[in-house]
């Protein structure tokens, strides 16, 4: 198993409505792609972090091989995810390991 873990901060220029509103739209568009994408076992967005934490948002994902997390990768729906999630978040942390 492959698990995927980034993490990210929304922009500081979003108001606080602007940064919920941006929160939903990123966890309901990464978790869809968890249907369309073969060898996704599990995957889930984490937008309500507790206040010790040092980022805003965090997407948990595993796959079933590193094959599967490059098909994720590269899928249009993640393609398309990503492009809405670099116009309200910075800070990107990305850590990938097998289990």
């Amino acid at each position: 198993m492959v698990n995927h873990i980034v993490l990210w901060n929304l922009k500081e220029e979003l108001s606080v409505q602007e940064k919920r509103e941006a929160a939903e739209r990123i966890r309901m568009e990464l978790e869809a792609v968890k249907e369309q994408v073969s060898g996704v076992v599990s995957l889930k967005v984490v937008t309500d972090p507790l206040d010790s934490s040092n980022k805003e948002i965090g997407l948990i994902s595993v796959f079933e091989n590193e094959e599967a997390l490059q098909n994720y990768q590269v899928h249009p729906a993640h393609v398309a995810a990503g492009v809405y999630i670099r116009t309200v978040t910075e800070e990107r942390t990305c850590l990938d390991y097998e289990e």
